[in-house]
């Protein structure tokens, strides 16, 4: 039995009962619709459960609509997903939300940022509870592309030829980060930042273009084979795995004209599958991480943490570049903003109230 058969039927076990109790909705005709999905995972783990998951949606959609999935570069370049889907090359995609801020300002806040949320259940919070979703379909909508949902994976960490634990250690470092908020921070700390798409990270450090890399988590980065390129990861104090990205969202995005031609009911279903999916897909990474620390001490990669009072001057950095992306456009503030009042809450308390007060001043 092959790895990708144990997974997908580990998937459909799990997860069967979400869609397979939705009534069964071929079309009248018997037709299937297919949607070509790219993946915005080259291999590992997390690419496992989106084959595992594509390849069991006609079975679970009652031969309604079938994913016809392709890693990341399988259709086309990762940066050039929404382009794609506007375009009618592809349907849909699996792809890290961050990019979305290459349509629209407001994407910088729809996934993880630095110093910001700190856990999946706040960003499902956010989403399901505060009214993040509807504003993130009203933004996509304008694109002709439809949010489904988010999709959980895990925090990014930092791979480098250096240890990294304090502030200057970032000085001159050259290091891909994945723009945004992201790249703005580690600028503003000293380092020469480059946006670069995960499938590119491993032949830059091999031709020797950059000293550092922020990417996903332990399992995905394993398998890119940064290890044979990098002796060092760095993270945040412990329980704060990632400072600048800990909770990397993903989704599903699909153009709104297929979208559009699904019936609602299919619609309930695809929305179901996606919050579902999100909850496997994160445990499987996270199984899968706990492996690869296992790998990366053989190999000889030591861990380094960034301390408790490196953090708070990084706070005290990232404090501006939240205005200063919150005030990029209207969608950005008012998103912000929502987020702001949750950090501020007693259910979090990330922010204090005199720094709220100066962040509402300036919005």
């Amino acid at each position: 039995m092959t790895s990708s058969t144990t997974s997908r039927r580990a998937f459909i076990g799990a997860a069967g009962a979400t869609a397979l109790a939705a009534p069964a909705i071929a079309t009248a005709q018997g037709q299937t619709k297919t949607w070509r999905v790219q993946c915005a995972w080259a291999s590992g783990a997390g690419l496992d459960a989106f084959n595992a998951w594509a390849g069991s949606m006609i079975e679970r959609t009652g031969g309604e609509l079938a994913f016809e999935g392709r890693k990341s570069g399988g259709y086309v370049g990762d940066f050039d997903v929404y382009d794609a889907m506007q375009a009618g090359t592809i349907e849909a995609a699996n792809v890290f939300t961050i990019y979305s801020q290459r349509m629209s300002p407001a994407g910088a806040f729809l996934s993880s940022y630095p110093l910001a949320m700190r856990a999946p259940h706040e960003w499902d919070t956010f989403y399901y509870g505060l009214g993040g979703l509807d504003i993130a379909r009203e933004i996509y909508a304008r694109n002709n592309l439809y949010f489904v949902g988010p999709i959980h994976h895990g925090p990014n960490i930092i791979h480098a030829k250096k240890p990294i634990q304090y502030i200057d250690d970032f000085r001159g470092l050259r290091m891909r980060t994945p723009g945004g908020m992201v790249a703005a921070l580690f600028n503003e700390l000293g380092a020469e930042t480059v946006t670069l798409p995960g499938s590119e990270i491993m032949g830059a450090f091999q031709r020797g273009e950059i000293d550092a890399a922020d990417f996903v988590g332990p399992a995905a980065n394993y398998a890119y084979g940064f290890s044979q390129e990098t002796q060092y990861i760095s993270m945040g104090p412990a329980g704060f795995m990632s400072v600048y990205q800990p909770v990397d969202l993903m989704d599903l995005t699909v153009s709104l004209d297929a979208w559009n031609a699904l019936s609602p009911q299919m619609q309930r279903v695809v929305e179901a599958e996606v919050h579902a999916y999100s909850d496997i897909h994160h445990a499987a990474i996270q199984a899968a991480d706990q492996a690869a620390w296992k790998q990366f001490e053989a190999d000889g990669t030591k861990v380094t943490r960034i301390t408790d009072s490196e953090v708070d001057l990084m706070t005290k950095i990232m404090g501006p570049i939240w205005i200063d992306y919150a005030t990029r456009d209207p969608d950005a503030t008012r998103v912000f903003k929502i987020q702001l009042d949750y950090m501020t809450s007693g259910s979090l308390g990330y922010v204090e109230r005199v720094m709220y007060d100066f962040f509402v001043g300036q919005l």
